[in-house]
């Protein structure tokens, strides 16, 4: 009854103004243009069936409905699409949303969904409240052109589906949960491409970033290390590699942004034209090429992934070669916002 309450009171006066924010003089938006943002309304939705569809399609309806982590997971991705929501309908407080996200994060350690890969207990739960926080807030950035949070959400959650079935771990709840999240990303990629009818918000990129976060935890964070003598690697920098890679662009969009603005005295979380897809616009790439060459970006360092994933036998000369994507390509994103042009001067 709470939650119905909760739901209808935010939608009447989102309602009003279709998810479109007020403008205030101080965010600046790429895309001007008042369209109706609600296409996170439909990724919790599909979310929603599908998570009841799981008590069938695996037969363990009592277990399922008891176990405390799934609980967890639920709880902390509807408490981040209701924050999304309001904050698409009244633009809430950076401070607000920051404390929600923590919360979130803090609900996810509670009920089991953390990172394991460092002996560190206090290193390993600090890791994993940055992780949530941070993805949720680099997610919700870098949805600033058409189609680009769409499109690499495709190529991660893509590529956990993959994984799981290559590892034989499909038949679970998340990568059940995966496939329904890739279809309504996909149907949503079709109002979303540039030119794009409709926005996902807030209510969107909050429950993809959590969404994101939970399955980075699961199968990047926690890989089954395969270790040997050969290469005194710890397993924490491994799972570091292969989030590196999987989760490139966000982290290279984000990471270039915060350091940017900073530099400049500027706060990172008030909008503007200096994100690494609006520099290559001004190079001369158009939004759909720009789409595109993200999923690619995106697509191969997913197959990275799964090569570190799998790899048995590691070395140094392997170590620096897997490392080298990432480095590259946040490193010329970045430098690409540093090279002033007549555009965007």
């Amino acid at each position: 009854m709470f939650f119905s309450a909760l739901i209808n009171n935010i939608l009447l006066n989102f309602s009003k103004n279709l998810g479109t924010r007020k403008s205030d003089g101080v965010q600046i938006r790429w895309n001007p243009t008042s369209k109706p943002a609600l296409g996170g309304i439909s990724f919790y939705v599909v979310f929603l069936i599908s998570f009841i569809c799981l008590q069938f399609i695996l037969g363990k309806t009592t277990e399922y409905l008891s176990d405390k982590k799934t609980f967890g997971i639920l709880s902390s991705i509807s408490i981040a699409f209701i924050m999304g929501l309001a904050d698409d309908a009244y633009d809430t407080k950076p401070l607000l949303k920051f404390l929600t996200q923590f919360f979130c994060a803090l609900i996810l350690l509670i009920t089991g969904t953390k990172i394991e890969c460092f002996d560190s207990e206090f290193l390993n739960y600090t890791l994993t409240i940055l992780w949530v926080v941070g993805m949720m807030n680099s997610i919700n950035m870098l949805d600033n052109m058409d189609a680009i949070t769409t499109v690499v959400s495709i190529a991660a959650v893509g590529f956990i589906i993959i994984l799981t079935v290559l590892q034989s771990q499909a038949h679970s709840p998340l990568p059940i949960l995966s496939v329904s999240m890739l279809g309504s990303l996909v149907g949503f990629l079709i109002y979303n491409w540039h030119p794009s009818k409709m926005f996902m918000g807030d209510t969107g990129s909050q429950f993809l970033g959590i969404f994101l976060a939970v399955i980075g935890i699961e199968y990047c964070w926690n890989i089954k290390p395969f270790l040997t003598d050969q290469f005194p690697i710890s397993y924490g920098t491994k799972s570091i590699l292969v989030i590196a890679s999987t989760f490139i662009i966000p982290l290279s969009d984000t990471i270039t942004v915060v350091i940017n603005r900073t530099s400049k005295g500027r706060s990172p979380f008030v909008g503007g034209k200096d994100h690494t897809t609006h520099n290559l616009f001004f190079r001369g790439l158009t939004e759909k090429k720009i789409a595109v060459l993200y999923f690619l970006i995106s697509s191969l360092g997913c197959f990275l992934s799964y090569q570190i994933i799998s790899d048995h036998l590691w070395s140094i000369s392997k170590f620096c070669l897997y490392s080298l994507f990432p480095v590259l390509i946040f490193g010329t994103l970045f430098t690409l916002t540093r090279i002033k042009n007549k555009k965007s001067a």
